[in-house]
């Protein structure tokens, strides 16, 4: 079921949504851009030179979608800000509950061998 802009996208759908646009590698390079600053379409486009406009801009529509960027038009340019909460809410679903298991797993390790 498609859905649209102002459709209501459940945690699940969204997490979907996530997953895919990460799926990416220059979607992730763009996110790692956007990490330090945000920066204008034309400013991504020139740090990926192997991209034309076009492709940047599908890009960051995934992204968008996904809530992982934020876009804000300012005259003729068109800002992009990165959004860390759905990359958090990732983490906190799916890494942290299945890395704690293996984090207290090696902690009984190391006791274990520091004790030998």
């Amino acid at each position: 079921m498609a859905k649209d802009k102002n459709t209501t996208v459940g945690a699940s759908d969204q997490d979907d949504l996530v997953f895919k646009a990460l799926a990416g590698i220059d979607r992730r390079r763009i996110l790692d851009l956007l990490r330090d600053a945000p920066m204008t379409t034309g400013d991504i486009g020139k740090n990926l030179p192997h991209l034309d406009r076009t492709t940047v801009m599908q890009h960051l529509g995934v992204l968008e979608k996904a809530r992982l960027i934020i876009s804000r038009k300012e005259g003729r340019c068109r800002w992009n800000y990165l959004d860390v909460s759905p990359i958090q809410r990732i983490h906190e679903r799916w890494i942290e509950r299945y890395a704690a298991p293996s984090a207290a797993f090696l902690n009984r390790l190391q006791s274990d061998l520091e004790s030998i």
